[in-house]
C-alpha cells in the first residue's frame, strides 16, 4: 500500500521548454546589457555616443545602473527561472519594460550627423538588447502565475498612492518647468540647446507611457481591480530599475559639475528609488516563500 501511494505521489515535472527559454532570454539580456555598458564610455570607450556633454553624463549614469544593478538582477532572475520559481517571470517583465524604455532612448535619442561619435556602428548590439527586452515582456507575461497572492490592504494602498505621486512628480516636478522654458527661451536650458532630440524623446516616453501607466495602475490597485494585481509587479519592478538609473544619472551630473544638475531632483528620484525597492521587497515576500512545487503558472499547466 505504501509503495502504491509513493508511486502515485506527484512528481516534480522536468524543466519545461518555457522555463528554459525564459532563463536563456534573461541570461542573454544580462550579457548584452552588460556588454553595451562596457563598450561605451563607462568601460572600454569603443562606442561613442553622439550627444552633448550633459546627456553624456546621463548616459554614463544609465550605463552604470545597467551594469551594476539591472544585469545582475537579470542573472538572478535567470537562475530563478531555471528553478521554475514564480518570481522569475515577474522580474522578467519588469526588466523587459525597463530595457525597452531605456534602449529605445539610447538608439533614437542620438544627434546623428550633427555631433561626433560612432554609436550607429553598435546598432546591432543595441537592437539585440531591445529585441531581448521585448522577448522578456512576452515570455514573462505568459509565464506569470495564474494566482498571485493579494497584497495586504496597507501595501496595496501604499503602492497605489506611490504610483499616483510618481505621476504627479514626473509631470509637475520634472517635466513641466523644462518644457515651459523650452517653449519660451530654449537657450536657457543647456540640456535642450545642446541636445534637443533626447530632451523631447524623454518627455514623450515619460508623459506618454510612464505617467498614464502609473495613473491607470495606481487607480486600479486602489480600487482592487484584478488586472491591476498583475500589472503592479511589472510596473514596480520596471520603475525601480528606472528610478535607480535616473538617480545614478543625477549623481553623475552633480559629480561632473553639469550645469543642468539638480541636487533636489537627485534627492527626489533617490527617495522614489528607495520607496520602490521597499515596495518590491514587500510585494515579492509572499512569493519568495513559495517553492517551485507551489508554482501554479503556465509551466506546470503546459506539462500536465
Amino acid at each position: 500500500m505504501t509503495a502504491q501511494l509513493a508511486a502515485r505521489a506527484p512528481q516534480r515535472p522536468p524543466l519545461h521548454w518555457q522555463s528554459r527559454l525564459l532563463a536563456w532570454a534573461l541570461a542573454a539580456a544580462a550579457g548584452v546589457i552588460a556588454a553595451a555598458a562596457l563598450v561605451g564610455p563607462l568601460g572600454l570607450g569603443l562606442m561613442r555616443y553622439r550627444t552633448s556633454d550633459t546627456t553624456l553624463n546621463q548616459l554614463l549614469g544609465s550605463d552604470a545602473a545597467a551594469l551594476f544593478v539591472v544585469a545582475p538582477l537579470a542573472i538572478v532572475a535567470a537562475l530563478l527561472a531555471v528553478r521554475r520559481h514564480p518570481v522569475a517571470p515577474l522580474l522578467a517583465t519588469g526588466i523587459g519594460g525597463y530595457a525597452v524604455y531605456t534602449y529605445a532612448q539610447v538608439i533614437i535619442g542620438q544627434e546623428y550627423l550633427r555631433l561626433p561619435g560612432n554609436v550607429e556602428r553598435f546598432f546591432p548590439l543595441l537592437l539585440t538588447v531591445f529585441l531581448l527586452a521585448e522577448a522578456l515582456l512576452v515570455l514573462g507575461w505568459r509565464a506569470t502565475p495564474a494566482q498571485l497572492p493579494p497584497p495586504s490592504p496597507r501595501l496595496a494602498r501604499t503602492a497605489g498612492v506611490t504610483l499616483l505621486v510618481l505621476a504627479a512628480f514626473l509631470v509637475f516636478g520634472q517635466h513641466l518647468r523644462p518644457m515651459l522654458i523650452a517653449w519660451q527661451d530654449p537657450s536657457r536650458l543647456t540640456e535642450y540647446a545642446s541636445s534637443p532630440t533626447p530632451f523631447w524623446m524623454v518627455k514623450l516616453m515619460d508623459l506618454g507611457i510612464i505617467v498614464p501607466a502609473a495613473v491607470a495602475t495606481g487607480i486600479g490597485v486602489l480600487r482592487h481591480a484584478p488586472w491591476a494585481r498583475r500589472m503592479i509587479y511589472t510596473l514596480l519592478t520596471g520603475y525601480s530599475c528606472l528610478a535607480v538609473s535616473v538617480a545614478a544619472m543625477a549623481v553623475v551630473m552633480i559629480a561632473n559639475g553639469d550645469p543642468d544638475a539638480s541636487p533636489a531632483l537627485a534627492v527626489g528620484v533617490g527617495l522614489f528609488a528607495l520607496v520602490f525597492v521597499t515596495l518590491i521587497a514587500a510585494l515579492y515576500r509572499p512569493l519568495l516563500r513559495r517553492g517551485a512545487n507551489d508554482y501554479d503558472g503556465p509551466y506546470i499547466a503546459a506539462e500536465e
